[in-house]
Order: structure tokens, then C-alpha cells, then sequence
């Protein structure tokens, strides 16, 4: 299989949206805006999702036998899908930690 550019700037794409929705949806919390915070990280889960599609699609076609050559280009966007999905999982996290926080306040 070729590997066609256009997929790896869309998975890049994809996986740069997840990192900054979840980044702004860390900034909502800190406001004590859980509904904005929760949209945000709904986002950030969906876009994380479809950079997760591509990158399933290209480990399919390469097989696990280098069918996919190994471009500087690709692992950028592999970093880009890790750092965001780990972002995003962080987010959901601190959020918790926030609200708990939040709560602990009013009482």
C-alpha cells in the first residue's frame, strides 16, 4: 500500500483537535463550567476516535510487515494521536478532581 499524505495530515488533523478540546475543556473546569467542560471533552473523544480509525486502517494495510514505509510525517502523527489521547484521558481525570474540589467548597 502507498501511503497517501493526505490520510496521515487528516490523522494529525483529527488527533490535534482531540489534544486542544480537551486542553480548553481543563480551562472550562477551572471556571466551574461542567456542562461546557463535559461538551468539550465529548469532542475531544470524538476526534480522538476518527485519528484512531486512520491509525487502525494504516496498522491493517502494513499487516505488521512494513507494507507502510516508517516516515518522519507518520511518527508525527502517531506522536500527535499518543499525546492526545493520553491528554484526554488526563482531562477526564483533573475535571474529576476539579468537581470533587468544587464540591468539597460548598459544603
Amino acid at each position: 500500500m502507498e501511503l497517501d499524505e493526505s490520510t496521515v495530515m487528516e490523522l494529525i488533523i483529527h488527533a490535534g483537535e482531540a489534544r486542544s478540546l480537551a486542553m480548553e475543556a481543563l480551562r472550562a473546569a477551572r471556571k466551574y463550567d461542567w456542562a461546557r467542560a463535559d461538551e468539550l471533552l465529548t469532542g475531544a473523544s470524538a476526534a480522538a476516535k476518527e485519528a484512531h480509525k486512520i491509525q487502525t486502517v494504516l496498522i491493517g494495510a502494513d499487516e505488521g510487515c512494513g507494507k507502510i514505509p516508517v516516515t518522519l510525517i507518520l511518527m508525527h502523527a502517531q506522536d500527535h494521536l499518543m499525546n492526545a489521547m493520553l491528554c484526554r484521558e488526563l482531562a477526564e481525570e483533573i475535571i474529576a478532581l476539579h468537581r470533587e474540589i468544587a464540591a468539597l467548597k460548598q459544603h
